[in-house]
């Protein structure tokens, strides 16, 4: 057959089987297909991995249209591929694949691979598994779902993974019973396992039960996936322990085989490490000086004000003149964040952020009597919220008076409270450095340093932007993970949550944050 022939169809036939579904179904189902330039590199460096001499037992569990199958009979001779195997649970997929690959070795099951039962003998297990595991997110697992995969991982391998895993992190593990003694496996999945908690469960399987060969990552603003905003990293194992002072590989670049860069790090240090995105750093340095903290340790964090009535109590500057508010009773305020176009707010002389739309909240805590008297302007907006109904609302029903706001501070860092990853930045959430006085409403975290840090920061200025950068350094992946998600995917990240994310410091820094605690 016509291999690159047959390419050309299968990949118009993914196309438009893609089109055929929604992206928000295609989403939950974790089904996104591997661009065929990658699988052919991925098979690529398989081929550099793989005995020459061994005839090749394939395994796709998670197969699609056969983009690594493709790419398998592209790249290695015919005569060295004994079987192919592949599990496919969508027919929308499985019946154009079996038409397509008829003419082949390939024996396609249409099901579901977690629930099939792996072969017996080691004959009929495979040697060289290649996978893009579904990405299905934690949360489209049902109670029941989580329930079956976590039993079936813990008698497999013994692993036990938390309720905030993804299906890929099963998917892996239960794939364990179905490789030979020696077998090769190549897993394109997201980066978060090298940062979130759960992502530790599967560092213990390729450290403890597997030997760990490479991991490649590929740059965060190089997707892989043209519909799936998710960094992508490819791990390389072999069903066998490791020796004893092993390295892995770790390279970074667009190409797995023409990697960046690339460097050796021990087994050793892996387990001492739960975060390993730090070895693909530029610097071929891993300090040792390197620590970690939650930001519950060094920061105390908040939700901005709540003001009931953001139309009400949020006035532009033009509002604020021709309505004649006093400046005793308004305090600046960021806008939306997304209005908020930079990642640092610079202040002018009053401390008010030097933005295109300066925004500011009325807040006074003088009686309506006492207004009236001195402050008439003021006195006839606020009748205007008595006759809106503005004043009935329940957040000013239960604040004394009910046009006051909470005693809140300005916090020179920000989080975002909530976010989409498919927005144009690419991330759900942002970390603000603030260098106004503006105050924030509750689209936003506050972070206020704890006392003995605050006291650091004060005698060390320049510490402060030292601490945005290493927020900004916290993975996308981290952050999801501890905080939820809802329809549509919109994350959200409440106070506690985000207190639960790790922060990095190494040097000098380190050893001052460090002497905190």
């Amino acid at each position: 057959m016509n291999l690159i022939s047959t390419e050309e169809t299968r990949s118009l036939i993914q196309l438009q089987l893609d089109e055929a579904k929604s992206k928000t179904e295609r989403n939950k189902y974790g089904q996104f297909a591997t661009p065929q330039s990658l699988a052919l590199d991925i098979l690529a460096y398989a081929k550099t991995l793989f005995p020459p001499d061994d005839k090749i037992r394939f395994l796709d569990p998670a197969f699609g249209t056969g983009s690594f199958y493709s790419a398998l009979l592209q790249t290695f001779p015919s005569l060295q591929i004994y079987t192919a195997t592949g599990y496919e649970i969508d027919p929308h997929y499985a019946n154009e694949a079996l038409s397509l690959w008829s003419n082949t070795p390939l024996q396609l099951n249409v099901a579901d691979f977690t629930q099939s039962i792996p072969p017996v003998w080691k004959e009929e297990k495979a040697n060289l598994i290649i996978c893009n595991p579904p990405y299905i997110r934690h949360h489209h697992l049902t109670p029941v779902e989580k329930l079956g995969l976590k039993n079936k991982t813990f008698q497999l391998t013994g692993i036990k993974f938390s309720q905030l895993a993804s299906f890929y992190c099963y998917f892996l593990c239960i794939c364990d019973a179905w490789m030979a003694k020696g077998c090769l496996a190549g897993w394109l999945i997201p980066n978060g396992f090298m940062d979130v908690n759960y992502g530790q469960q599967v560092q213990e399987y390729l450290l403890n039960q597997v030997t760990l060969l490479a991991v490649h990552q590929f740059p965060p603003n190089k997707l892989q996936f043209q519909d799936a905003l998710v960094s992508s990293t490819v791990i390389w194992f072999k069903k066998a322990l490791a020796p004893a002072n092993h390295y892995v590989e770790f390279s970074y670049g667009n190409s797995l085989t023409a990697p960046d860069n690339k460097k050796f790090i021990s087994v050793e240090l892996l387990r001492q490490q739960s975060k390993w995105t730090r070895f693909f750093q530029v610097s071929h340095e891993i300090s040792s000086n390197l620590r970690e903290f939650r930001l519950k340790d060094l920061f105390t964090i908040k939700r901005g004000i709540a003001t009931g009535a953001n139309h009400f109590f949020v006035l532009t500057k033009q509002q604020v003149t021709d309505l004649q508010i006093p400046r005793d009773f308004i305090r600046p305020v960021l806008p939306s964040p997304r209005y908020l176009a930079d990642e640092v707010v610079v202040g002018d002389h009053l401390g008010d952020p030097i933005l295109q739309q300066q925004l500011f909240l009325l807040d006074c805590h003088l009686s309506m009597s006492e207004i009236k008297a001195e402050y008439f302007t003021l006195w006839r907006y606020l009748q205007m919220g008595i006759e809106t109904g503005v004043s009935d609302r329940y957040l000013c029903q239960h604040r004394f008076p009910w046009y006051s706001q909470e005693k809140r501070l300005p916090a020179s860092l920000l989080c975002t409270y909530m976010g989409r990853q498919d927005s144009s930045r690419g991330k759900p959430f942002r970390f603000i450095l603030n260098q106004s006085q503006a105050i924030v409403t509750n689209t936003y975290l506050m972070l206020y340093p704890k006392p003995t840090l605050d006291l650091v920061l004060l005698a060390n200025p320049s510490l402060l932007e030292h601490l945005w950068k290493s927020l900004n350094q916290i993975s996308v992946e981290m952050l999801i993970g501890e905080g939820r998600v809802y329809g549509g995917g919109l994350h959200k990240l409440e106070p506690k949550e985000l207190g639960n994310a790790l922060v990095e410091f190494s040097g000098d820094i380190a050893d001052i944050v460090f002497s905190l605690k």
